[in-house]
């Protein structure tokens, strides 16, 4: 109890002393037409030098371009705060990254930085908005070239993105690349004003906890890539509100080194009630959950549980492909990938679409081990006879996405080269008539439906 109060104490003590540097005392400006990027970067380089702290945002509103968060700073924005992006792309810092994935090998620009960094914070019930409906789309992958990212970590370890808002990104919001020791708690995400408006990509990352994170989002929402070799593992994401034109919670679409060791829980998945402008996706969102590997790698070891889904077109989508994309030019992928060991479970889905859910695998390369239990969705219904005799071409080397088939021939799951899957306790039901049936089988081995 002594070691306990004491270490208490010391804690305390760092957190009350730890020493404060305000942007405003290195010349920062509360004016939206004034770049601050030099006082802010100061601010941060005085606290490094001084062994670390705390750099601290006033009530107001910051013009920036890009900065370098550094090793020891927690970037700290008061309530009322605001860093808006510089709306000139010539403000941002073109930056190479020591470490190399799919989209890392130019230089790429992004309103705050860090790389090879270790204990950082960012903090706060402030406010970071990129302005990035200023930029726009001229090519189709110029995200991070053209249009910054808001907030990009490289090869950081033991990082803290706690309470703060974060708004309109020029493409996606957060890319945590090859990091570990990461924890996000409590953000608010608003990213509906361009092009590849993601609300969190989580690449190569490991050790990773998410919690009580609230997206709304053009694009996809909570997303695992692996666009490396490295693979997305040891990770939780719990207690989530998430509106998503596209994808609210993905595992892909790039998947060099797969993901393994995932749990997922305790997820909203809603329409957003806001209007604004649409770039991509559908109105509720293309997918609730959709797990894929198309670009090698394995998935393996990966949890579900406690989702509830609101007018999603499709609440469940597995998908093994074979894009084969690369993460490095002249690299070729040879291998096929895997999924296996999938736990599915507590869903309940209501207003989906026509389309149906898909567990899908490739001739000779099923999707293994993957159990759904306890599942009760509420889809339109609406299905012809003609649907229910079509045959969905393979695709084998298509983008994945949960409507890539078109509509199914099942209203509840099209299942095809897959083994050892097992329904348990699942209820599917339309709100129009649908002449196809509830499940159709094609290529499988040892597919159970119990209760």
């Amino acid at each position: 109890m002594k070691n306990i109060i004491l270490f208490t104490l010391l804690f305390s003590t760092f957190t009350v002393f730890a020493k404060q540097y305000n942007i405003v005392d290195f010349g920062a400006k509360n004016d939206s037409t004034v770049l601050s990027t030099t006082a802010v970067q100061a601010a941060i380089e005085a606290c490094v030098a001084n062994g670390g702290g705390q750099v601290y945002v006033p009530a107001g509103q910051y013009a920036i371009g890009t900065v370098v968060l550094k090793s020891g700073v927690d970037l700290h924005l008061e309530s009322g705060a605001t860093l808006l992006g510089s709306r000139n792309l010539d403000d941002y810092t073109k930056i190479q990254s020591a470490y190399i994935s799919l989209r890392t090998q130019t230089p790429t620009v992004q309103l705050i930085y860090a790389e090879n960094a270790e204990n950082i914070s960012i903090t706060g019930r402030g406010t970071i908005d990129g302005r990035g409906s200023g930029f726009p789309k001229l090519s189709w992958n110029d995200e991070g070239i053209t249009r910054p990212h808001l907030l990009r970590m490289i090869s950081c370890r033991n990082i803290l993105v706690e309470n703060v808002s974060l708004r309109n990104s020029g493409c996606w919001m957060q890319h945590y690349l090859a990091c570990e020791e990461l924890r996000i708690s409590g953000v608010r995400v608003f990213n509906r004003n361009n092009f590849n408006n993601d609300a969190l990509d989580l690449d190569g990352c490991r050790n990773v906890v998410v919690s009580d994170f609230i997206a709304d989002s053009d694009d996809d929402g909570i997303t695992l890539k692996s666009t490396s070799p490295r693979p997305c593992e040891n990770i939780s994401i719990t207690n989530c509100v998430v509106s998503s034109r596209c994808n609210a919670v993905k595992l892909g679409t790039e998947t060099n080194g797969g993901f393994r060791n995932i749990r997922i829980s305790g997820i909203v998945v809603k329409p957003s009630t806001v209007q604004a402008k649409e770039f991509f996706g559908r109105v509720g969102g293309s997918s609730a959950l959709s797990l894929e590997i198309v670009d090698g790698g394995t998935m393996e070891n990966v949890q579900v549980s406690d989702m509830l889904i609101d007018g999603t077109e499709v609440p469940v989508f597995v998908r093994l492909g074979n894009r084969a994309r690369s993460y490095r030019e002249g690299l070729k992928i040879e291998n096929v990938g895997a999924i296996r060991g999938v736990s599915i479970s507590n869903i309940r889905a209501r207003n989906a679409g026509k389309t149906g859910c898909s567990i899908t695998g490739l001739p000779m390369f099923p999707v293994e081990d993957i159990t759904l239990s306890n599942i009760v969705i509420e889809q339109s219904g609406g299905g012809t006879a003609a649907d229910a005799k079509s045959h969905p071409a393979e695709l084998a080397a298509d983008y994945p996405e949960a409507t890539m088939f078109g509509t199914l021939p099942a209203y509840g799951f099209y299942i095809r080269h897959a083994k050892n899957i097992v329904f348990d306790g699942v209820k599917i039901t339309t709100a129009n008539e649908d002449s196809r049936p509830v499940f159709v089988l094609e290529d499988t081995e040892n597919v159970k439906n119990d209760n």
